[in-house]
């Protein structure tokens, strides 16, 4: 079997190689790129015989939770007790593990700090490769340390995830796939990372090169509308695209509505550059056979973004719409795979405690079915019982792992697209807002007729487009709601001003079955507005 798997990865990498080396570097090669013209499908069998090792070691993992989870236990807190943050809390066995602090980004923010401006690594005793950011608990950003060892649990991440697609889902024949493309619209962005595929090793990079579909020049776009319009013209022209993996569903919409209202400019555009017979469907707004050979598309399904899932789903029904699992910029979490029809644990590379609604701490192999959960997580950074902030529900088991169904942040956060507005964020802007005299308040999020926020306020003493337009500038110092805005994804805020607004929402609560007693109307609502309640105080307003 070694004997076999060696031949295999030497032949492999033998195709790699035909071509001389400066034409690697830009890709795979000459010879590797005429081979692929003939027989791509080959070199996708290939591929996922270089990284079944990767794939048949995470499941034997699977068949025996506890051990796997033990060993990558150990191996974080070896990380731990050679790091100044382990010397500082002064535990040295792994039997102690239970008084490292369970932490939020704010316990160990001045660590980072610390770690950036001593270029030194307290958190851990690996080199740090770079700082990504992430979305904080205010206006101000999270700066998550990577280091090659959590480089290479997305790597691990990633091939289980293609090898499993390879092996049990779609035929793939072009391997053509699109990454998600973050661009840095304002121009104070510093995101470490330009898109999905830069979360993987250089080798495995170097691999994928010829696959992926390039959009030139994007690290120089600052507009929303032109790299809109780029990435349409890119898009349009990958007839053999195959997979497209993007975080949430509404980007992909969002492009899909700028080429059905630009389309006869892209179509201009593009006329030099594609058949004639793809230009009329472009120009016809085919769109379900605008990429006659797509095959996936990798996105969130859960929580707020099943219902632009749903929306792709309906609009290329012969392709997999297939939920990305649980991926944070601290750590991936969770992976789909076909055959555990659920998401299952990335046990082999993080360790995960997971707090019941009492408080009680559970590690993975005592989860029971049903149950939900908040995901406390280890991981090869540099973060030890970090609260990543998810809650889970057990839905069933697969190779005696449980598999884990991602339910939504914390109730602290609002996620429509990938904003994540948080309350003490949105308190802090409310407060700054000439709200005098309000008794109530709350900022909902709103599906219909797109997605957006709504104000909904008592009395307020100036008028409510005025109000409108300062409290989106406001919201607009979060980086992650900025960019969503920008993009098109997320709507202008509304304001909805009625002296019985708070009666009108009790009385709509109540009618679900809660307790008017038991209400509490939050600063920050966390799920969307239902259709009937947004009717009845739309109602309100133009009465």
């Amino acid at each position: 079997m070694i004997n076999t798997l060696e031949n295999t990865k030497i032949n492999y990498f033998c195709l790699f190689f035909v071509a001389p080396s400066p034409l690697a570097e830009r890709g795979l090669g000459v010879g590797f790129l005429i081979l692929g013209r003939e027989n791509m499908r080959l070199i996708i069998q290939l591929f996922s015989k270089l990284i079944a090792v990767t794939a048949n070691r995470f499941y034997r993992a699977l068949e025996n939770p506890q051990a796997a989870q033990r060993r990558v236990q150990q191996d974080i807190f070896r990380y731990f007790v050679n790091s100044e943050y382990g010397n500082n809390l002064g535990i040295r066995s792994l039997q102690d593990w239970h008084k490292i602090p369970i932490i939020e980004y704010q316990d160990i923010e001045k660590w980072i700090y610390r770690q950036q401006q001593n270029k030194k690594s307290l958190l851990t005793n690996e080199d740090i490769l770079f700082y990504e950011k992430t979305s904080g608990s205010s206006s101000a950003a999270k700066l998550i340390p990577y280091t090659k060892s959590l480089r290479r649990s997305f790597n691990q991440m990633f091939c289980v995830w293609a090898h499993d697609l390879i092996v049990q889902g779609p035929k793939f024949s072009t391997g053509k796939i699109y990454f998600c493309i973050s661009p840095q619209l304002a121009a104070s962005a510093s995101a470490s990372l330009q898109d999905d595929s830069e979360y993987l090793d250089k080798w495995l990079r170097w691999i994928l090169s010829p696959f992926l579909v390039s959009l030139p020049g994007i690290k120089g776009v600052r507009d929303a509308e032109k790299f809109k319009h780029e990435l349409s013209l890119t898009l349009l022209q990958e007839e053999n695209l195959e997979i497209i993996s993007i975080w949430s569903p509404s980007f992909l919409k969002v492009i899909i509505d700028y080429i059905q209202t630009n389309h006869t400019q892209l179509a201009y555009e593009l006329k030099s550059h594609i058949s004639p017979e793809r230009l009329q469907l472009i120009s016809q707004l085919e769109i379900r056979i605008f990429w006659p050979k797509l095959k996936l598309i990798s996105c969130w399904d859960s929580a707020n973004a099943a219902d632009g899932a749903d929306f792709l789903k309906k609009l290329f029904p012969n392709v997999l719409v297939q939920g990305k699992g649980l991926l944070a910029t601290e750590a991936p979490m969770t992976i789909p795979l076909i055959e555990a029809k659920g998401c299952v644990p990335i046990l082999d590379e993080v360790f995960f405690e997971f707090e019941d609604v009492e408080g009680k701490i559970y590690y993975l192999h005592d989860l029971s079915p049903g149950k939900e959960y908040k995901i406390i997580i280890s991981q090869k950074g540099g973060l030890y019982r970090y609260r990543i902030g998810d809650r889970v529900r057990v839905t069933h088991f697969f190779c005696n792992t449980p598999c884990l169904e991602f339910l939504g942040r914390t109730q602290e956060i609002s996620d429509l697209v990938g904003e994540k507005l948080h309350s003490d964020f949105v308190c802090q802007v409310l407060d700054s807002l000439p709200l005098e005299g309000t008794c109530f308040k709350s900022l909902v999020p709103a599906k219909l007729p797109k997605e957006h926020y709504i104000l909904l306020v008592d009395k307020v003493n100036l008028p409510p487009q005025i109000l409108a337009q300062q409290l989106d500038t406001k919201l607009q110092e979060s980086p992650q709601y900025k960019h969503a805005r920008l993009l098109g994804q997320l709507q202008s805020v509304r304001v909805i001003v009625h002296p019985m607004v708070s009666e009108i929402i009790s009385l709509h609560k109540v009618s679900l079955g809660k307790k008017w007693g038991d209400l509490k109307h939050d600063v920050l609502v966390t799920v969307a507005i239902e259709e009937e309640l947004l009717t009845k105080l739309e109602e309100l307003k133009r009465h």
